[in-house]
């Protein structure tokens, strides 16, 4: 490449050993377009995507499976299932819209996605079962204990067994001893923090063969991180990873709704325009990365 020629002068680029880890299918990483809130959201951005030749393989969500109403759901399942992708809904409640103080104060956010106490435990596993009976397949889970229970009845076919616990970033391990931990309790795909670099993300992946998932852009609060032409490199070390797009400089929509769909569906279209030119860029840089077709084994694909 011209730019290996422009830059020889100053010796190659010192880059961890690439990824010999895969999805099921072979490939190297999967696209995931986040904050999707609701049905007309997830029209919109899959309609944007056929517009610029984007696969989206996984949409998640933020607002949460309780603030849908179950023909919201169902409705949600049948597109996603047409469309061969993992639907991934946030289950809660959460501490951060709870009655209790700590989580919103400024020590306090690590607390946020937490449930607290055991009627919000049991409002949780019932949005779970909630989720399942509308045949929702893929859970974005950020308490720890939740996850556990949710992995145990997995285990136990209490419920669906192909079921996709997804571990939140409001849960994002730093280092590869808490990946380990995730996995050992239930967690399917992992989220990683933002801002890490590629050889702390290389680190990560030494830990465990399970799908990374990463912000290849975050928004603002989550860092405001913007290394979509970094994709290349990110898969090369990090893979099976699924590369998310979030979007700097948007307004938050958590919690979503009628009141601010029309924003949420500007800021889906974005995200999905940002995943073109991510895509660009890998194709710009040479290397021969497969993203998983729709449909790819191993994807929460909805059972409506």
């Amino acid at each position: 490449m011209l730019a290996d020629t422009l830059l020889g002068e100053f010796g190659p680029e010192s880059l961890p050993l690439a990824s010999t880890a895969r999805f099921p299918d072979g490939a190297h990483f999967r696209i995931e377009i986040p904050s999707i809130e609701g049905p007309k959201v997830l029209s919109a951005a899959l309609e944007e995507a056929k517009k610029r030749g984007v696969t989206i393989n996984r949409v998640s969500q933020g607002s949460g499976a309780m603030l849908h109403t179950e023909s919201e759901l169902r409705e949600m399942s049948k597109i996603g299932s047409d469309a061969g992708l993992e639907i991934s809904l946030f289950i809660g409640p959460r501490e951060e819209w709870g009655v209790g103080a700590m989580s919103r104060a400024p020590e306090g956010a690590a607390l946020g996605g937490s449930i607290r106490g055991m009627r919000q435990l049991r409002y949780a596993v019932e949005d779970a079962l909630r989720a399942f009976e509308c045949g929702i397949r893929g859970l974005l889970v950020a308490d720890l204990g939740l996850l556990q229970v949710l992995s145990g009845a997995r285990a136990k076919g209490e419920i669906p067994g192909d079921a996709v616990l997804k571990v939140s970033a409001m849960k994002a391990p730093s280092n590869p001893a808490t990946v380990k931990l995730l996995q050992s309790i239930g967690g399917d795909t992992i989220n990683l923090p933002t801002d890490l670099t590629i050889h702390e993300l290389a680190e990560m992946r030494g830990a465990t063969d399970l799908p990374l998932d990463l912000y290849v852009e975050a928004p603002d609060s989550l860092g405001g991180v913007v290394r979509g032409n970094e994709i290349a490199d990110l898969v090369a070390v990090s893979s099976p990873l699924y590369v998310k797009f979030g979007l700097r400089n948007s307004r938050g929509i958590y919690p979503s709704g009628m009141h601010l769909e029309n924003d949420a569906i500007a800021i889906a279209r974005e995200k999905v325009r940002r995943a073109e030119i991510s895509l660009e860029w890998l194709k710009r840089s040479g290397k021969p990365f497969k993203q998983s077709d729709p449909g790819a084994a191993g994807l929460g694909i909805p059972k409506p």
